[in-house]
């Protein structure tokens, strides 16, 4: 058999139809597409331990487009199974299932369930359909680092039923967990990997291993580390969905980071044993690429591989009714690609937020076909994170010391337009469609924290004004158009003592350490309250780019004061932000204003001035609010 070329493959045997198991109480039927296969068979083993006997070796048969099918009749339920590939050079690979939904304890091999075996109690139907991204404001966590810290006061430490116990609180009273995300008004919560990946150990729960997941194994099976018992494959699946469905009952839904740009080791991997060298990019002289700089970069672009993510987030979406996806370095991925996610979403709920890093990487993927920031415009509703914003104000991400506009950097011009969203205004020759594509934000898990990025910028400056110039970071991302994203703990000046990847740097660096809200309870008491007040102001949430020409405007931009008006209804608001150490006067147009946020404090009793001079204290923003009269 002459041997194919990946587009060759493409077009003689793309595939629609479902892959992976088809479970009835009769019989179940095993799909895998594998078109240059010689032989395929399906191996049986006695139970769901790692090392238990094979029990059966099944032949498949090979139908059309290359995918090879065989049904066992009887109850299935809880069968564990491999693939056997022969290749056309005679070789022999044994994988498990990519499309499985269930796996044994570390993922090698793969598992039938009944969908009674994965329902928990009270499983009930998705939420309604959320109103805008705009309206929502992001809170990312990782499951292991929210709840692990001895002193969390939460039960199941390091678990998905950490994020299940109500009104948490450590030793000394600080609230924790669930009981904190609640308090702090966010939205959505952004869960860092919480698919199967490859470098914790499951069989060990009881010793300390930490990784943030971004080493996929199982793309469409939950992490078995973050379950009570990793070696049965149903609890993983109820206590996951159990979590989204309190998370869900408290106001909160449920964004999962996915990592479809890469696997953990391709030679390894299940896609690149079943069809050697199609799922995966290569160089001209036949190496991997690497502008994930992982080792790999998954070829989106090729039919079955887009495939493969489509029918994965889909499931995900519809099996764990969750609210959002953020694709991990999306712009390793085609344009071609996001647009089938976005249209298999829109069929579930059209309000399931995606959003990624539209990073343009060294991949062999030509430039027009990424899916990254320079081409927004053909991605509608799917949203990037804006490193624009992020470096102006905190400054650039690879150069610790390098200073943003909250620190000393002067550049409040080129920061205005972002945070009055004009660069999500077309007719600005703005980069993005609108306000829904911009996340705004200045820290999330990459990097150094923003507590930790102040201090490396100015280590001797007192820990007050350091604190001064990270609540003035975030009242620019909250106070911004656009989607708001904050990272959990930044409220209280979250900090992992100057590490800028700690993906596995262990629990001693990443665990949230929830006693640091009683040390800065005024800035906890700041960042919620300016996130209620977000809410509670439509002006802050322009909803489209008309909206934004229409209802924004510019009033200062100087090297430290950045001011503009957003207006919502008869309601009219100031928004200043100065980072210098001195206060500085704002001409306004003349009115009656409330000021509601001064001095990094939200007002508790405001009162009305009639005035053309607002004041903006050192280090921190205003807000200030006018409704108009009718005659």
């Amino acid at each position: 058999m002459t041997e194919l070329t990946p587009e060759q493959i493409d077009v003689q045997y793309a595939y629609d139809g479902p892959l992976g198991p088809t479970y009835r109480k009769t019989f179940t039927r095993f799909r895998l597409w594998a078109p240059t296969a010689r032989a395929v068979t399906l191996k049986r083993y006695a139970d769901a331990t790692p090392d238990s006997v094979l029990e059966e070796t099944i032949a498949m048969m090979r139908g059309d487009q290359g995918v090879w099918t065989v049904d066992i009749v009887g109850d299935m339920r809880g069968t564990v199974y491999t693939f056997s590939v022969v290749h056309a050079d005679e070789t022999r690979d044994d994988l498990f299932d990519p499309y499985a939904k269930a796996a044994i304890v570390n993922g090698k091999r793969s598992v039938v369930l009944a969908p009674e075996d994965t329902v928990p109690a009270n499983w009930g139907a998705r939420l309604p359909a959320f109103s805008s991204p705009v309206e929502a404001v992001i809170v990312e966590a990782d499951i292991r680092d929210l709840s692990i810290a001895e002193n969390s006061g939460i039960n199941h430490r390091g678990q998905y039923l950490g994020l299940t116990e109500a009104d948490t609180r450590t030793p000394r009273g600080a609230v924790s967990g669930l009981a904190y995300l609640k308090a702090s008004g966010a939205t959505h919560v952004q869960l860092m990997p919480i698919y199967d990946f490859a470098t914790v150990d499951e069989t060990k729960p009881d010793v300390p291993q930490q990784n943030w997941g971004y080493d996929p194994l199982n793309h469409s099976v939950p992490e078995g580390s973050y379950a009570t018992d990793a070696t049965n494959p149903a609890t993983r699946i109820k206590e996951l969905k159990t979590m989204i469905q309190t998370l869900h009952n408290n106001g909160l839904r449920v964004i999962m980071d996915v990592v479809y740009n890469h696997v953990f080791d391709a030679a390894t991997h299940a896609l690149g044993k079943v069809e050697p060298g199609h799922f995966f990019r290569h160089n001209a002289d036949g190496s991997l690429s690497d502008g994930t700089g992982t080792g790999n970069d998954f070829a989106s672009e090729r039919v079955m591989a887009r495939k493969y993510i489509v029918d994965s987030v889909r499931d995900w979406a519809k099996d764990y009714q969750l609210d959002g996806f953020r694709f991990d370095l999306m712009g390793i991925l085609d344009v071609a690609t996001m647009q089938a996610v976005r249209a298999a979403l829109d069929e579930i709920d059209p309000s399931i937020m995606v959003l990624g890093e539209g990073w343009d990487m060294a991949t062999p993927l030509p430039t027009a076909q990424k899916a990254i920031q320079a081409n927004a415009s053909r991605l509608p509703h799917i949203a990037f994170f804006n490193d624009d914003l992020r470096d102006l104000a905190k400054g650039d991400v690879f150069i610790a010391s390098n200073p943003g506009f909250v620190s000393g950097a002067r550049n409040g011009a080129a920061l205005a337009p972002q945070m009055m969203g004009q660069v999500a205004v077309p007719a600005l020759k703005g980069r993005y469609l609108g306000p829904d594509q911009v996340i705004q934000y200045v820290e999330a898990h990459d990097n150094l924290t923003l507590y930790d990025k102040l201090t490396a910028v100015a280590p001797d400056e007192p820990d007050a004004t350091r604190v001064r110039r990270a609540l003035l970071a975030i009242s620019i991302v909250l106070l911004a158009q656009g989607v708001p994203f904050l990272q959990l703990g930044q409220a209280f000046m979250r900090t992992k003592d100057g590490d800028d990847n700690s993906y596995r740097s262990g629990d001693a660096v990443n665990a949230i350490d929830w006693d640091r809200q009683l040390q800065y309870p005024a800035a906890v008491a700041y960042v919620h309250a300016l996130i209620q007040l977000r809410r509670a102001h439509p002006a802050l949430r322009q909803p489209d780019a008309n909206a934004l020409l229409e209802n924004v405007a510019p009033l200062v931009a100087t090297a430290q004061l950045v001011a503009y008006q957003t207006t919502s209804g008869n309601e009219t608001m100031i928004i200043a932000v100065n980072a210098s150490d001195q206060p500085q006067q704002l001409t306004v147009p003349a009115g009656e204003y409330t000021v509601l946020v001064d001095d990094a404090t939200v007002v508790d009793a405001p009162q009305l001035q009639a005035t053309t001079t607002l004041t903006v204290a050192p280090l921190s923003a205003l807000v200030a609010v006018a409704e108009a009269r009718h005659a």
